[in-house]
């Protein structure tokens, strides 16, 4: 049995639907049960519960052969990440309980780096599983090109999307979440021993001028990127609700200055098939 956190997510969904496609057992773990019945008639047995409740999850973990972890993600996180604490130790204790043959973390590029950011919670992390002694797996992703979500509507209506990644010709590691779902799927029906890092990139690296000619050609007019001046995030970012801009201005400004970045060779790294064009068109017919 394979038991996957955050199903009802794109990179939990991709996991659960390449398993459910070679007829294995899957049970997928949610915390909203009116999605129950669409993942039962897909094949899945379905379990409840919050990621903060250590009880609930130890009973979705037992019996399995593999979890895969999608931690909850805290976007404006205060100082300390007191969220991110609360989910580790309720993910931690539960594994040590259930006793899972393995599992897989979705973990993120830079998780190694020193320096205090957005992605910190994902160190976190790390750190607490790396004292068990269960086979795990951390993936580390690049940055999910469906992020260019937020793009969509600046590119369609005005042809020009807002870059915090800079400058505008840098190409940054990139990945789809169809191919992140698709890897975890197979290191989940792998064995091996102890904790080991994998680490996942796109086919292209991409720049946000790669983002913004993309659009053009999809949308069959000009698109431009624009630089988001560093002077201005903390106001931007406050008006958008941001009670604790700092963690993700520092995150940006990693992978700007490349201090997050993947920590092992290219020759070790897995490669994604999927291109940034396939990934835009989806998100511009969504």
């Amino acid at each position: 049995m394979y038991v996957i956190t955050g199903i009802t997510g794109k990179v939990g969904g991709a996991v659960a639907r390449t398993l459910l496609s070679k007829n294995l057992p899957v049970r997928g773990v949610m915390r909203d049960a009116s999605k129950a019945d669409t993942w039962r008639a897909l094949g899945c047995e379905v379990a409840i519960a919050e990621m903060d409740d250590a009880k609930a999850l130890t009973e979705a973990f037992k019996g399995a052969t593999g979890v895969f972890i999608l931690p909850p993600s805290d976007f404006d996180p205060a100082p300390g990440f007191p969220a991110a604490r609360i989910f580790i130790e309720a993910i931690v204790t539960a594994i040590s309980a259930a006793s899972p043959e393995k599992v897989v973390c979705l973990s993120t590029i830079g998780a190694q780096a020193a320096q205090t950011n957005l992605l910190t919670q994902r160190t976190l992390l790390e750190q607490a599983l790396n004292a068990l002694t269960l086979p795990v797996t951390f993936l580390r992703p690049g940055w999910f090109m469906e992020n260019c979500a937020l793009d969509v509507a600046s590119a369609r209506d005005t042809g020009v999307i807002h870059s915090y990644l800079q400058p505008l010709d840098k190409a940054v590691p990139m990945i789809a979440t169809a191919d992140v779902g698709k890897l975890a799927a197979t290191l989940l029906q792998q064995r091996w021993q102890g904790q080991r890092v994998v680490e996942l990139e796109g086919p292209h690296r991409v720049s946000p001028n790669d983002i913004a000619n993309t659009f053009a050609q999809i949308l069959g007019r000009p698109v431009v990127a624009e630089v988001v001046e560093r002077h201005t995030w903390e106001a931007v970012f406050r008006a958008q609700g941001h009670q604790h801009p700092s963690p993700r201005m520092q995150m940006i400004d990693g992978f700007n200055q490349e201090w997050i970045c993947f920590e092992g060779p290219k020759s070790e790294r897995v490669i994604g098939e999927t291109e940034l064009d396939e990934v835009l068109r989806k998100l511009l017919e969504a």
